[in-house]
C-alpha cells in the first residue's frame, strides 16, 4: 500500500537513530536485524529488543546508548536510560528520528510494547512484526493434491532433510567391543601368540546391526496419483528412503525400484509413470498384494521388513480377500505402516470395504497429506513396538 512504510523502512529508521546516537550500524548490520526480525518473530519489545542487540551492537559499552535509542523509537520495556544520566552524544537527534520509526511502526499496524516498563507489574502487550513467508512456509500447510508438479518440486529441498529410519536389527556379524557379552575366541587366540600362547586378554565382540527393510507399495490408482507422485518423491530425497524396495499397483504390480536410483526426483516421476503402464488406473489391492506375497514378500523381501502401504483403501475385490493377503502380509513383516491421505479429517471412519478388512492388520494409520504431517510418517516408521495382528478365521483354518 502506498505509503506504509515496511520492514526495511522501520530497520533503516532504527539504525539511522543508532547512528546518530554514536554506534555504528553498517547497511550489513541492519540486513542481519531485518533478517532475525522475519526468521524468530518477535511478539514482544523484549524479543525485539533481543533481535536487536544481538545484530547491531558489537561493544558492551554501547548498551547503555543502544537501550536510550531503542526506548525512544520502539516505546517502554527498558528502565533508566543512558540519555537520563548524563550518557551519548545528542539525545534530540535521535529522538527526531525515534518518533519518525515510531510514526512508522503505528502507520503499518505495529503495536509498542512494554510501556509501563519492568516494575509497572502489567502484563506486555505483543508487537506484531511483518514476516515474509518462503515459498515452502506457504506449500507446507497444503495438501498434495492441491499442489501443481513445479509447487512440488519446490519441497525436493525440504524433503532431502528428511530421514525415513527404520528400526535396527541384529545381524549375523559382529563387531569387536571390550565389554562384550560373548568372547572372541579367534581374536584372543591371535593376540596369544605374541605372549607365549598365554591368553592374557580376553577379547570380546557384539552383534552388529543394521537397519530393516523398508518395502514401499504404492497406489498409483486415479484418486491416489497426486499423493503417489509426493510419496515417491519423498523416497526419492529422503534419506533412508534410496534403499527402499518400491512398488507401485493399480490393476497391476510394478516394481519400480531400479527406476527411482540415480536420476533427479522429476525424471524419476516421468520414468515411473512410463514404468507402469496402469498409472491413474482402477484399483485392484488384494490381487496385487496377493502377488507380491507370492513372488516377493514371503521369498524373503518382507521377511522382517518394515512395510509402507500408501493407498485410500478403495479395492475392486473383495474385502474378505484383501484381509487374508494382509494377514499372510503381517506374519512374515516386522511392522505394516498404511498411509491413507483420507484419515486427515477428523470425520473419517474407515467405512470401505478395503480399507475397513486391512485396517486389523495395520500397526499405524497416518495421513502424509501434506510436507508438515510427514513427521507421523517417520514416526511411525522408525517405532520399534510391534503389535500382533489377528488372523482371519480362513486363515486360521488353514494353518492348523
Amino acid at each position: 500500500m502506498t505509503g506504509q512504510p515496511g520492514l526495511p523502512e522501520l530497520v533503516a529508521s532504527f539504525a539511522a537513530a543508532l547512528h546518530d546516537a554514536g554506534i555504528a550500524v553498517a547497511a550489513d548490520r541492519a540486513e542481519r536485524f531485518a533478517r532475525a526480525i522475519t526468521v524468530l518473530e518477535p511478539v514482544t519489545t523484549r524479543e525485539l529488543r533481543h533481535c536487536a542487540l544481538a545484530t547491531l551492537v558489537c561493544d558492551p559499552g554501547q548498551i547503555p546508548t543502544f537501550d536510550a535509542v531503542f526506548q525512544a523509537v520502539f516505546g517502554g520495556g527498558i528502565p533508566d536510560p543512558a540519555w537520563q544520566r548524563g550518557q551519548g552524544r545528542d539525545p534530540s537527534r535521535s529522538t527526531a528520528h525515534g518518533a519518525t520509526a515510531a510514526g512508522a511502526i503505528a502507520t503499518h499496524g505495529l503495536s509498542t510494547v512494554d510501556g509501563a516498563g519492568r516494575g509497572s507489574g502489567q502484563r506486555p502487550r505483543e508487537v506484531a512484526v511483518p514476516t515474509v513467508a518462503s515459498d515452502v512456509d506457504r506449500l507446507a500447510s497444503r495438501d498434495f493434491a492441491e499442489l501443481s508438479a513445479d509447487e512440488l518440486a519446490l519441497l525436493a529441498a525440504v524433503m532431502r532433510t528428511i530421514v525415513l529410519a527404520t528400526p535396527t536389527r541384529p545381524s549375523r556379524r559382529h563387531r569387536a567391543a571390550p565389554h562384550g557379552r560373548r568372547i572372541d575366541l579367534r581374536r584372543t587366540l591371535t593376540a596369544a601368540r605374541r605372549t607365549g600362547g598365554y591368553p592374557l586378554r580376553l577379547r570380546r565382540f557384539v552383534p552388529r546391526t543394521r537397519p530393516r527393510k523398508l518395502v514401499v507399495l504404492c497406489d498409483i490408482s486415479g484418486s491416489m496419483q497426486p499423493y503417489a507422485r509426493a510419496m515417491l518423491q519423498l523416497l526419492y530425497c529422503a534419506a533412508g528412503g534410496a534403499r527402499a524396495e518400491v512398488f507401485t499397483f493399480a490393476t497391476r504390480l510394478t516394481r519400480l525400484t531400479h527406476v527411482l536410483r540415480r536420476v533427479r526426483p522429476s525424471v524419476a516421476l516421468d520414468l515411473a509413470g512410463h514404468a507402469a503402464p496402469d498409472w491413474s488406473g482402477g484399483t485392484r489391492i488384494a490381487s496385487c498384494l496377493a502377488e507380491f506375497n507370492r513372488r516377493h514378500g514371503r521369498r524373503g523381501m518382507a521377511r522382517g521388513a518394515v512395510v509402507l502401504i500408501i493407498s485410500d483403501g478403495w479395492d475392486a475385490g473383495q474385502p474378505a480377500d484383501l484381509a487374508v493377503q494382509m494377514a499372510r502380509l503381517s506374519l512374515v513383516a516386522f511392522r505394516i505402516v498404511w498411509v491413507n491421505p483420507r484419515t486427515a479429517s477428523p470425520r473419517y471412519r474407515p467405512l470401505a470395504g478395503g480399507m475397513a478388512a486391512a485396517w486389523p492388520y495395520c500397526d499405524a494409520v497416518v495421513s502424509a497429506h501434506r510436507l508438515d504431517a510427514l513427521h507421523e510418517l517417520t514416526a511411525a516408521l522408525a517405532d520399534r513396538s510391534v503389535r500382533t495382528a489377528r488372523r482371519p478365521p480362513s486363515l486360521q483354518a488353514r494353518s492348523r
